[in-house]
C-alpha cells in the first residue's frame, strides 16, 4: 500500500501497485467502478488532469512505461516508454502534468544489483524525460550523470567496476510555471566516480531540460546493498561517505512573507530552504543522526507558515534517535512545536508487529489538511495534529483486521510511503507496507471528521 490515490469528485483513484491494477472505487461506499490491469507491477502514483475535455490519468511501472487512461471508463488512451536513451529505470515518482507536458521522473541506479557480488557495479542513473501528454511522444530528456564505462577498478574478489551510477530520482518533481522551472531531487551514487548531482536538489529549464543549478547536500555519498553486508562491491575510499543520504521526497515551493522558498528534507535527518533562483542555502535544520530509511524518507508536509518533517529513525541504529515530527517556521527555519512518538507495545499488539520496540517511527510522507497535520508510524498507528499548536487530535490503530466492502479479508500493516490523503471531505489511508521488514497489510480505509 505504497501509492498516494487521486480524489475527485466522488471517485477516488487508486493503484495497488503490486496487483498491477488501478482501481476507481466510489469515496463514499468504497464499491469499484472500473479496474484497470497493466498487466505489470506498477510502482507510481498517479496524476490527473481534463486533456481535451477527457479526464485522464498519467502513471508509471516497473518497466519504466507510462500509461495514460480514461477516467471515466479505465479505458487505455495509450502506453509509452518514459525511459530517458541508454538508460533503465523505474519511474517510483508521481509523474506531473503541466499543461500539454508530462514530466516523467525515473529512479535507475543498480542500487540492488549492486548487493550481487557477481555484478559489475553499477550502470543506469536518475534522469527526467517530458512526453507530450496527448500522444505519449517524448519531448527532451535530462540526465543526471553520463552513462556507466568500465573505470578500471575491481572489486575484491576481482569483478570490474563500472560507474558512474545512481542519483537516481526517487520523487515527484516540482513545477515553478512562473519560473519556467521543474525541481527534482536525487539519491545516492551507486558506485564510483561519484558525481555532483548525487544527494541533491535540481532545477531544470522546464521547456528544454536544461540544467540551470544543482544544491548538493552531501558530496562522495557512494552506497549500494553491498554496503549492507560488507560486499564487495561496497568500495569505500579515503573520502567516501557510504551513508545512503538520499532525498526521499520532493522539494516543495512554498510563500512565506513575500519570498518562495524551495523545503526539502533528507534522509540524513536534515531539512532545507533553498532559494528557488540561485539554490542557495537560506535555512537549514537537523534532527537526530538520520540512517539510509530516515531520517525524513519520503518527504515533508507544509503550509503557509511551517514545514513539517517527520522522523523515521528506525531500529535503534544509533546513540541519537528521535522518531516523531518535528515543526519549522518556513520564513525563518526557527523551530515551532515537535512530538517524539514512543512505541506502544502489549501483548495483543506484539504478536501482529515485527520489531515492535524498534520499528515505530514516522516514515511515511505526512499530510497538511485543513489546519491539521497527518502521519502514521510503521507500527500501523495514525495521527492527527493541530497544525499551530501540535495538539494531538485523534490516533487510530490500523494493525487489526477489518471487514471490508468487497468481501476480502482485510487486515492492517505498518503505514509508509505516500499512503495517506485527503478529499471530498474525507481522509484515506493505506495500511501495510512488508518492505524493509516491516508489517505487509491490504486494506485502504475511508474516514470521515466527526459531525
Amino acid at each position: 500500500m505504497r501509492a498516494a490515490p487521486v480524489i475527485i469528485g466522488s471517485t477516488i483513484f487508486y493503484a495497488a501497485t503490486d496487483s498491477g491494477r488501478v482501481f476507481a472505487l466510489d469515496t463514499n461506499s468504497g464499491c469499484a467502478k472500473w479496474v484497470y490491469d497493466a498487466d505489470t507491477r506498477l510502482r507510481s502514483s498517479m496524476s490527473y488532469a481534463v486533456i481535451d475535455g477527457l479526464g485522464t490519468l498519467v502513471f508509471g511501472d516497473m518497466r519504466g512505461m507510462m500509461h495514460a487512461i480514461n477516467a471515466e471508463n479505465g479505458e487505455v488512451i495509450w502506453v509509452a516508454s518514459g525511459q530517458a536513451s541508454n538508460n533503465q529505470a523505474m519511474i517510483t515518482g508521481t509523474p506531473i502534468i503541466h499543461e500539454e507536458t508530462i514530466i516523467v521522473p525515473l529512479s535507475g541506479s543498480g542500487v540492488v544489483a549492486g548487493g550481487n557480488p557477481n555484478f559489475e557495479c553499477c550502470e543506469n542513473h536518475g534522469a527526467v524525460t517530458a512526453l507530450n501528454v496527448r500522444t505519449g511522444e517524448k519531448l527532451w530528456e535530462y540526465h543526471t550523470m553520463p552513462a556507466a564505462e568500465y573505470t578500471g577498478m575491481v572489486s575484491s574478489t576481482g569483478v570490474k567496476q563500472r560507474g558512474p551510477s545512481g542519483a537516481p530520482i526517487w520523487t515527484t518533481p516540482t513545477v515553478d510555471a512562473e519560473r519556467g522551472q521543474v525541481y527534482v531531487t536525487t539519491g545516492e551514487n551507486t558506485s564510483h566516480p561519484t558525481t555532483n548531482t548525487s544527494d541533491s536538489v535540481i532545477a531544470l529549464n522546464l521547456e528544454t531540460g536544461e540544467e540551470i543549478w544543482v544544491f548538493q547536500a552531501l558530496e562522495n555519498d557512494m552506497w549500494n546493498f553491498a554496503c549492507d553486508a560488507d560486499g564487495p562491491n561496497c568500495i569505500v575510499l579515503a573520502d567516501t561517505n557510504s551513508v545512503d543520504y538520499d532525498f526521499g521526497g520532493p522539494a516543495i515551493l512554498v510563500e512565506s512573507g513575500g519570498r518562495e522558498l524551495l523545503i526539502a528534507g533528507q534522509k540524513s535527518g536534515d531539512l532545507w530552504a533553498l532559494d528557488p533562483v540561485t539554490g542557495a542555502v537560506v535555512w537549514n535544520q537537523r534532527v537526530g543522526e538520520g540512517s539510509a530509511l530516515g531520517g525524513n524518507h519520503w518527504g515533508i508536509a507544509t503550509d503557509s507558515e511551517r514545514a513539517f518533517m517527520t522522523i523515521n529513525d528506525p531500529g535503534n541504529r544509533g546513540e541519537n534517535i528521535q522518531p516523531g515530527i518535528y515543526t519549522y517556521f518556513v520564513g525563518t527555519g526557527e523551530p515551532s512545536w515537535s512530538f517524539e512518538v514512543q512505541p506502544e507495545c502489549n501483548d495483543e499488539r506484539s504478536d501482529r508487529l515485527r520489531r515492535c520496540e524498534s520499528l515505530y517511527g514516522f516514515s511515511a510522507t505526512p499530510l497538511s489538511v485543513d489546519g491539521a497535520v497527518i502521519t502514521g508510524g510503521l507500527d500501523g498507528r495514525l495521527f492527527i495534529f493541530n497544525s499551530d499548536s501540535g495538539e494531538q487530535l485523534f490516533q487510530f490503530d490500523t494493525v487489526k483486521d477489518f471487514e471490508t466492502v468487497n468481501g476480502v479479508e482485510g487486515y492492517g500493516g505498518s503505514i509508509d510511503s505516500h499512503s495517506i490523503a485527503a478529499g471530498s471531505g474525507m481522509v484515506f489511508v493505506g495500511s501495510g507496507y512488508g518492505s524493509f521488514g516491516q508489517v505487509a497489510g491490504n486494506v485502504l480505509l475511508a474516514f470521515k471528521p466527526a459531525e
